[in-house]
């Protein structure tokens, strides 16, 4: 069986990532950027209610009418046009969505 990818911090600052491990010790961090919880951005994506249209389907219909979120890379729902509030990562999406994530990516591009 393969292993796992890292899942790393949804911790971000001015629109940078931490590139440290989920659930690290001590400051996040990305390349000589370091900052804690309190200097970290608002968990809100910046694209909540930005317009959009829905994603390019594959045969199957995934991703289902959701548009792909300029800024966090997610699929996401759309009302009346705009994409749904939502913040840029979400604990609870499975690695499966992930994975479909990935290859519709490889598919069709950014």
């Amino acid at each position: 069986m393969p292993d796992q990818p890292v899942q790393f911090c949804r911790s971000r600052n001015g629109g940078r990532r931490c590139t440290r491990p989920l659930g690290h010790p001590g400051l996040h961090r990305h390349r000589t950027i370091m900052w804690s919880d309190l200097a970290a951005d608002h968990p809100r994506c910046a694209a909540s209610g930005d317009p959009a249209v829905p994603a390019a389907t594959d045969a199957d219909g995934y991703p289902h009418g959701r548009a792909l979120c300029p800024v966090c890379q997610r699929f996401i729902p759309l009302t009346d046009g705009r994409l749904d509030a939502h913040d840029t990562s979400d604990a609870a999406e499975s690695p499966a969505e992930r994975a479909r994530r990935r290859e519709w990516l490889n598919t069709h591009g950014w």
